[in-house]
């Protein structure tokens, strides 16, 4: 029997003889250009079976390529047997991009064609750059036909975020966006976290992602938003309207913008599609820059971090009475990744406040975990058992805030290399946790704090050590990361205090196991003297390291008090909120740890 991706791709190849396309692009992208998409923008997974959130396909007459990032390699190598997909390892030594790869091959007078709603303004003028002799044909997805089943474009409840939880009013941040505008007249938004932070509103367009589909357009007299029609907005309309905010229709947004005329219109080319950039350079200056909101938004105020600390707390108890119920379990081998993992998301709905998860649980046993976002299903999952590692990243969206977690627990019995590994990736962990800088470092002059050590030892990560986290919003956020590469194409920014990032180094050997240990950091101001403003991080994770996978003889004195001061804090936050049984093994996983351990 055929591999059914040959069929649909042998049928694509069809409609693009049809429509005069040499080669044709599939982006993961939704009209937005988001991170994660609702099942509706999944045109490449349909196309090609590679389930991982990050990935563009090229598919030219002779040859289909599937391009992706360190965190998928494993997986799309799984998930493209059969289909005859070239599996390109983004930034592997010898992978050109896929603009040079179409550079080489597409011949002067061909054409590419894309959803030019699916594919950024940054990625066409890329191609425009390089591609000098090629047509583009982006006003149509020649998949649609092809998608019988198709779900529907998601329309959800919309609901607010009280000015007591966000901090900041509607009309205040405004206030602070159109500050920032300078010599532009006005501002349009593509990107959904940005215009729900803007807005104080939230909905549930994208799974584990609490965003409306919308659009907006801000100039220094008014305000547009743009929402679908047959989405529920009445627990909005009003508070929208008394901060002057306009609702217009979603599905006339190019309609509206093909009557602004004489504009200096700021656009973020990252965000926006090249559509929407075509669109407003007809009639429109078009300056492109970064979105005022993107750092706006990532820098959290008073009450955001007041609501995240909380929330934060209790998410680390769950964790907590998670890990003390797995590692007790009467009998492992009953449980399995997803009865694990199910078990870890209902604790979490407890929490008063729970919203949603903030992603899908990656709940991994011993190999599994070394897909660094793997994902059990109910026709593939691993059963636990009585040794090695259970590597378990999840996360929550509360009223109040968006949790990420991940902790790697033993089960049984741990050979010396997994102890070993785990050691050395807990103090990465807590080497970066306690660094003091100076204002103006961005995340990659401290990535080395927590890969340095795994360095030493010829041992990497295929990805960052940290991004930035919302507020009630996606769980990776930017401007602000931590990576030790500098590309192109990827944007730094000064760690500013307010700033929310994640602390996760870890060690992924293919077929053995996987470690990954994350914390949650708060960049915040110490002490300012004559050499400057220094920089410090606050902890917001209060989850326990496992006491039989940390092995002493890796650790120095200064090692050995790290650990012990962490250990130390996590007892004293949490332990009020456990049952006596829970608190004597706490104190017990979390007592001082001698070096002849």
């Amino acid at each position: 029997m055929e591999n059914i991706y040959i069929t649909r791709l042998a049928s694509l190849r069809k409609v693009m003889s049809e429509k005069g396309v040499d080669y044709y692009m599939i982006p993961t992208a939704d009209f937005h250009n988001s991170e994660y998409v609702h099942d509706y923008f999944k045109c490449r997974e349909f196309m090609s079976g590679f389930t991982g959130s990050n990935g563009t396909m090229v598919v030219g007459p002779e040859e289909v390529c599937l391009w992706t990032d360190g965190r998928y390699f494993i997986q799309a190598e799984r998930e493209l047997v059969g289909s005859g997909i070239v599996l390109m390892r983004m930034n592997e030594p010898g992978v050109p991009k896929n603009v040079d790869y179409l550079k080489e091959r597409m011949k002067a007078g061909e054409t590419l064609g894309f959803d030019g709603r699916c594919v950024s303004a940054s990625q066409l003028i890329s191609f425009k750059e390089n591609l000098k002799d090629v047509t583009y044909k982006m006003d149509e997805n020649l998949v649609d036909g092809l998608w019988k089943d198709r779900p529907e474009l998601p329309a959800t409840d919309l609901f607010l975020i009280p000015e007591e939880i966000a901090g900041v009013s509607v009309q205040g941040k405004l206030e602070q966006v159109r500050a920032k505008l300078e010599d532009c007249d006005s501002l349009f938004l593509s990107k959904l976290d940005d215009i729900m932070w803007l807005f104080n509103i939230r909905a549930n367009d994208v799974e584990c992602n609490p965003v409306a589909l919308s659009y907006s357009f801000i100039s220094k007299a008014e305000a547009v938003l743009f929402l679908q029609t047959k989405a529920d907005k009445s627990a909005v309309l009003s508070a929208l309207e008394a901060s002057g905010v306009k609702v217009l229709p979603y599905e006339e947004v190019f309609e509206y913008l093909a009557k602004l005329e004489n504009q200096k219109i700021l656009v973020d080319k990252s965000n926006a599609s090249a559509m929407v950039a075509d669109v407003l350079g007809k009639n429109c200056e078009v300056v492109y820059g970064t979105n005022p909101t993107n750092l706006l938004k990532a820098m959290k105020n008073p009450v955001e971090i007041e609501h995240m600390r909380k929330y934060y707390l209790l998410d680390s108890v769950a964790l907590t009475k998670f890990i003390y119920w797995v590692k007790h379990h009467p009998d492992k081998k009953s449980l399995n990744e997803l009865t694990a993992g199910a078990k870890l998301d209902a604790l979490r709905a407890e929490i008063p406040g729970f919203i949603e998860l903030s992603f899908p649980t990656i709940s991994a046993y011993q190999a599994n975990a070394a897909m660094m976002h793997y994902s059990a299903t109910e026709d593939s999952y691993a059963n636990l058992d009585e040794e090695g590692f259970y590597l378990v990243d999840s996360g929550g969206q509360y009223m109040g805030a968006t949790t990420d977690v991940t902790r790697t627990i033993s089960l049984g019995a741990l050979t010396d290399a997994q102890r070993k590994h785990y050691t050395l990736t807990a103090l990465g962990m807590l080497d970066l946790a306690e660094a003091q800088w100076l204002y103006g470092c961005t995340g990659r002059n401290l990535d080395i704090l927590a890969r340095h050590r795994l360095w030493k030892e010829g041992i990497d990560y295929k990805c960052g050590t940290g991004h930035g986290i919302g507020f009630i919003l996606n769980v990776h956020e930017g401007p602000q990361n931590i990576r030790w590469k500098y590309t192109e194409e990827m944007k730094e920014a000064v760690l500013e205090a307010g700033m929310v990032v994640s602390d996760e180094p870890g060690v992924y050997l293919e077929g053995q196991y996987g470690i990954r240990i994350e914390n949650i950091l708060l960049s915040k101001n110490a002490v300012e003297n004559g050499d400057g403003q220094f920089m410090n991080f606050e902890n917001l994770t209060f989850a326990p390291l496992d006491r039989a996978a940390l092995d002493a003889s890796y650790m120095n004195e200064e090692d050995l008090a790290r650990v012990n001061r962490y250990q130390k804090s996590v007892y004293e936050a949490v332990s009020p909120y456990l049952n006596d049984v829970e608190r004597k093994w706490l104190e017990a996983e979390c007592a001082e740890i001698a070096k002849n351990m």
